[in-house]
C-alpha cells in the first residue's frame, strides 16, 4: 500500500466509528469486508463493520472500534493508504452507531438514536429534492418562457402544480418529518376505530382525522415528530384489506 499525503485530515468529531470512502466499487463486498477487518485490527477490537450494496452507499463502509483512541489512531496512520490500487479517504462518522449505542444504552435510547437517524435521512432527502426541483426550474428559464399546462387542484391533498416553472415543490415521498401523517389509498369502508387500532399504538398518539365526503384519504396526529417518525416506519405499504396504504408526512 502507498500513503497520499496530500488527503485532508478528518473533518467531524472524534467518536468510535470510522467513515471510509472512495473504495473501489468492483470489489465484491465479502471481500471488502475482510480486508477491512485485516488493515483495522490492528488498531483495536472492531465491534461491527458495515458495508452495503445498494448504488448510494457503493465505494463506502464504516468500521466502529470499542474505543475512540483505536479509531483516532487508525485515521492517522491509515489515511490516503491505497486498497485495490485506491487511496481511502477517512473520517469519524457524523453520529454515533447502533452498535456502540447498543453498548452504552438502553432499548429504548437505542430507538430514539434510530428515529432521530431516519429523521436526519428524510430532512436531507426533502433538501435533495427541493435543489433538484429547483434545478429544473433555472433550466426552464435558460430555455425560455414555457407555457403553464393547465392543472387541476388535488381536493384534499394539498397537492400543488407539477410544472417546474411554477417553482420548488418537494414531491410527497420525501417531505421532512413532522408530527402529522398523511394516509393514501384506504379502504373505502375504514374508520377511525380501525385506524386507532393501528396508528394509536406508536408514541404520543392524539387522533385520526377522517376528511368528510372523502374516502381512502386520513390524517393522524401525534404529539411529536418522534412518534410520526416510528409509526411511517412501520406501516408505510401496510397491507389493510386489498390495499396497501400509503403514508407520508403532511405537507405544510
Amino acid at each position: 500500500m502507498a500513503a497520499v499525503s496530500s488527503l485532508s485530515g478528518p473533518q467531524n468529531s472524534p467518536n468510535e466509528t470510522i467513515y471510509i470512502k472512495n473504495l473501489e466499487e468492483r470489489i465484491k463486498i465479502d471481500q471488502m469486508k475482510e480486508a477491512l477487518i485485516e488493515i483495522f485490527s490492528e488498531y483495536g477490537n472492531i465491534i461491527d463493520l458495515i458495508a452495503r450494496t445498494n448504488l448510494k452507499a457503493k465505494g463506502q463502509a464504516f468500521v466502529v472500534f470499542d474505543e475512540v483512541e483505536a479509531a483516532q489512531k487508525a485515521i492517522t496512520e491509515i489515511q490516503g493508504f491505497e486498497l485495490f490500487e485506491k487511496p481511502m479517504v477517512l473520517d469519524f462518522a457524523k453520529t454515533k452507531s447502533d452498535a456502540i449505542v447498543m453498548r452504552t444504552g438502553s432499548g429504548s435510547e437505542l430507538e430514539a438514536h434510530k428515529r432521530k437517524r431516519l429523521a436526519e435521512k428524510e430532512r436531507k432527502q426533502a433538501t435533495e429534492a427541493v435543489e433538484a426541483q429547483r434545478k429544473i426550474k433555472r433550466t426552464v428559464d435558460v430555455v425560455g418562457d414555457v407555457p403553464p399546462r393547465s392543472t387541476k387542484a388535488t381536493r384534499g391533498a394539498g397537492l400543488k402544480s407539477s410544472n417546474p416553472a411554477a417553482g420548488a415543490v418537494i414531491p410527497e415521498e420525501y417531505l421532512p418529518p413532522n408530527k402529522i401523517l398523511f394516509l393514501q389509498n384506504l379502504p373505502d369502508d375504514i374508520d377511525v376505530a380501525n385506524l386507532t387500532s393501528i396508528f394509536g399504538n406508536y408514541e404520543g398518539f392524539k387522533e385520526v382525522r377522517l376528511v368528510p365526503g372523502r374516502k381512502g384519504i386520513a390524517f393522524v396526529e401525534y404529539d411529536a415528530e418522534a412518534g410520526a417518525i416510528s409509526a411511517k416506519e412501520r406501516t408505510a405499504g401496510m397491507q389493510i384489506g386489498d390495499r396497501a396504504i400509503k403514508v407520508v408526512y403532511q405537507r405544510k
